[in-house]
């Protein structure tokens, strides 16, 4: 554990980076460290604290593979059932095939399916300032989340190639729903937040915009250029269309997060206990467990560099990390990042959590190598 590393890497963060704060929670065995830099609120000033409440993002994905995952041990289906033995005719159209696509795909993201998260039906309510300030409070319902998820052709047969898809886990959740006739935060909550006792972590309702407190706000800069038209923007292009540095970030705290898979609440220190549990396979029955982290090459996806993707969660190509084997789980989406990382054992790990999106690889890989001692690509 090195403390002042990650310190460093927290000040350096706020520093030179347009992050309002930033904090790190390390479990090292019986050892516990937090760390934090710059604000929770830039109006008032005040200062980021443990225990707060964010938004999981995308980690999020992890408990939607963690209950299909589970209900695979439980005889109730398999991850190789083909999409349409559960949600029949959902995918035939746009050139998908539901019965090629199976739930393993849809949870490696190797579906096939086109990047929904750059759906125009998605970015023309929130990728402009005018469009987020007019849209930020609508809801979207689950029917339109699955035709969004189709509404675009293929990227590649199933099995073909890794491209990171929210679609695949729209269909997932719709899965889960189908198999135990239940909502997917009662599964959540039966499966994952009581057996590991996590007290602040919940699945957020679809009409909810807020958070618990203690809270930090949150603030984006996460917009296109004022003209752009978001037909037009590719997993390739997105970043020449966006914003020019330095504009004022739009406070976007309250934020209906419907079309986020899973739309988990959650705390540093609980997805450390979660993560911990997925990557040292204390959860899962050992079967499942493998599968979890059966990965695919994430290369050629615009995703994050140096890593292998699993179902719904990542690991570190030993081949960057020196032969260290770290996993985890995290996303970004409009005014917040969060990732989390451990060791294979479980036992030593670190929560990161920044109240503004997704600015440079470089703070979570800098908070990386400064807790595990490594430095990721040699």
């Amino acid at each position: 554990m090195n403390d002042t590393g990650v310190q460093r890497v927290l000040d350096w963060a706020v520093a030179e980076l347009p992050i309002p704060g930033i904090v790190a929670d390390v479990r090292d065995g019986e050892r516990r460290w937090f760390g934090a830099a710059g604000v929770a609120d830039m109006t008032t000033g005040a200062p980021r604290r443990p225990g707060e409440y964010a938004h999981a993002g995308s980690g999020g994905k992890a408990f939607i593979a963690t209950v299909l995952l589970s209900l695979e041990a439980e005889g109730r289906l398999s991850i190789d059932d083909p999409v349409n033995t559960w949600l029949p005719g959902v995918l035939d159209r746009n050139g998908y095939d539901g019965d090629r696509m199976t739930i393993r795909h849809l949870l490696s993201n190797t579906s096939g399916l086109f990047s929904t998260g750059l759906a125009p039906e998605l970015t023309r309510r929130y990728a402009t300032r005018a469009g987020f300030a007019e849209h930020r409070f609508d809801m979207v319902a689950a029917e339109d989340l699955l035709r969004m998820t189709v509404s675009q052709p293929p990227v590649g047969r199933p099995g073909e190639r890794f491209e990171y898809s929210n679609g695949g886990f729209y269909l997932a959740e719709a899965i889960i729903e189908k198999v135990t006739g239940n909502g997917l935060a009662e599964e959540i909550d039966r499966r994952i937040v009581r057996p590991l006792g996590l007290t602040g972590t919940y699945v957020r309702s679809d009409e909810d915009t807020g958070y618990p407190d203690p809270h930090p706000r949150a603030y984006s800069t996460l917009f296109y250029k004022d003209g752009t038209d978001p037909a037009s923007v590719t997993p390739e292009n997105w970043e020449s269309v966006m914003e020019e540095p330095g504009l004022e970030p739009l406070d976007v705290t309250e934020f209906n997060t419907s079309w986020v898979p899973a739309n988990v609440i959650s705390t540093t220190d609980d997805m450390i206990t979660f993560v911990g549990a997925l990557a040292g396979g204390t959860l899962l029955p050992a079967a499942q467990h493998r599968e979890m982290w059966t990965t695919v090459s994430t290369e050629g996806g615009n995703w994050m560099p140096y890593t292998r993707y699993g179902l719904g969660l990542f690991e570190f190509d030993e081949a960057a990390t020196g032969g260290l084997t770290l996993r985890g789980v995290g996303g970004s989406y409009w005014g917040c990042l969060f990732y989390t990382v451990s060791s294979a054992d479980g036992g030593h790990a670190v929560s990161l959590q920044t109240n503004t999106e997704w600015k440079s690889w470089d703070v979570l890989f800098k908070v990386v190598e400064a807790e595990f001692g490594i430095s990721l690509g040699g």
